[in-house]
């Protein structure tokens, strides 16, 4: 792993102070606010997706990041802004090669992000010292994320969890607003601790199968995005759907080959690509233990990893505090409408809730849904470079204005004093 070296190591130790190398001057006092500030200090501003990186060969965001350190200090001269929640995938342990150094340690793995980052959480630290209230959620690229770890480069920062690697704000005056990073809902990023429980000999293995293919994704985009032959073994028999429990294999199966049929890294199927150290895991895989196919028997399973995952997604959801299960079918086969469907089952159509505005990271789309009655779906899209699932507006946020009538809107970022409502862009009926 990436070590940290003196240097680095007593910047960490001191960041909540002045930064290191500096006189412990402000940069920037002067940046223009994002907007024209009303006289009440009413709006929450959202930013998720961020997905900082241990070094800069892999982070999704760097020629992002100077905007970032950039809308930050905007931010924070922008006098009607009461609170900066940042909705996940903060700090990203995920976009890494499968040959990324073996680690066993996560929490030095995080301070090296942090360490690779220090202008932004330099930046962050006097958002605070602003009288700004900052707050972050877990995602899922960081949901191995301890807090203390974050507490101590951010000593201001408030953090929101409720299971381990989820958490959900409810913020506003009237805590009518709710915000979460969304993969709570989804079957490849929630917390697994059940589906490799036997695997492991442990219940400490609650890295989902996203972190999986996520690695093996981020290996073939660091490698130029080459198309390599890859001989995937087949299903034969499609089950009937009558039959829940193979019917939603098939369905997961049929995910993984739509996936691994488009990245297709120089590694082979039947490497152990996957040294495995960390989250209760202690042992290498292949992708091809962890690939659904048709078994001896046959039933449709990976062979090693994440064997008969359909089963284990009622119990999954009760611990990760799902208010509304849905079904394996839903779950596997969701897409960026999901998770605007999860927002109306889960809170502005829930009867035990009084949400009126729902905000959720996770899908770098953004978007923003009017259910009428004042109830609002908004996402907060993402910072990260390149972004394949929406291009037309990067660097993107959510505004949110408390009060009797709460509002919402969508941002994009363009640069210093200029961030463009982009609201009606990313409108669609409900």
């Amino acid at each position: 792993m990436r070590t940290l070296g003196a240097g680095a190591g007593a910047c960490f130790a001191t960041l909540n102070l002045s930064g290191c190398g500096g006189d412990g001057s402000d940069p920037a006092p002067d940046a223009a606010p994002l907007w024209a500030a009303n006289g009440n200090r009413n709006k929450i501003v959202v930013i998720s997706d961020l997905h900082l990186g241990i070094d800069d060969r892999y982070t999704e965001t760097l020629a992002n990041r100077p905007l970032l350190i950039k809308f930050l200090q905007c931010l924070r001269n922008t006098s009607d802004v009461r609170e900066l929640v940042i909705a996940g995938d903060f700090l990203d342990e995920w976009f890494l090669p499968v040959h990324y150094p073996v680690y066993t340690d996560q929490a030095q793995f995080y301070r090296g992000v942090i360490a690779n980052n220090l202008e932004v959480f330099q930046e962050l630290n006097r958002v605070v010292s602003r009288g700004i209230k900052l707050v972050y959620v877990p995602g899922n690229h960081d949901l191995t994320l301890e807090a203390e770890v974050l507490q101590a480069a951010i000593p201001g920062l408030v953090q929101v969890r409720d299971v381990r690697g989820l958490g959900a704000y409810y913020t506003g005056d009237r805590k009518e607003i709710v915000i979460e990073h969304g993969h709570r809902y989804d079957l490849f990023s929630a917390p697994d601790t059940l589906t490799n429980a036997a695997l492991c000999g442990n219940g400490d293995s609650f890295l989902p199968a996203g972190y999986f293919y996520a690695r093996y994704a981020a290996t073939w985009v660091l490698e130029g995005k080459p198309s390599v032959p890859k001989n995937l073994p087949p299903v034969t028999n499609v089950p009937d759907p009558s039959n829940v429990d193979q019917y939603g294999a098939y369905l997961y199966h049929s995910v993984l080959k739509k996936i691994s049929t488009r990245m297709t890294p120089y590694e082979g199927l039947e490497d152990k690509i996957f040294d495995m150290h960390i989250c209760g895991f202690n042992d290498s895989y292949s992708y091809l233990d962890f690939y659904p196919t048709q078994q001896a028997d046959g039933t449709i399973s990976a062979p090693v990893l994440f064997r008969n995952i359909q089963r284990t997604w009622a119990d999954r959801q009760a611990l990760n505090r799902v208010k509304v299960p849905s079904s394996f079918a839903t779950a596997v086969t969701g897409d960026y409408e999901s998770f605007y469907t999860q927002a109306r089952a889960q809170y502005l159509e829930n009867p035990d809730e009084n949400v009126d505005v729902v905000v959720f990271g996770h899908t770098h789309v953004p978007s923003y849904r009017s259910l009428g009655n004042g109830k609002r779906y908004l996402n907060s899209g993402t910072w990260i470079d390149d972004n394949v699932d929406y291009e037309d507006a990067p660097r993107t946020f959510a505004v949110l204005t408390t009060g009797a009538g709460t509002t919402g809107a969508v941002y994009t970022f363009i640069g210093e004093g200029m961030a463009n409502d982009i609201t009606h862009k990313v409108s669609q009926g409900a």
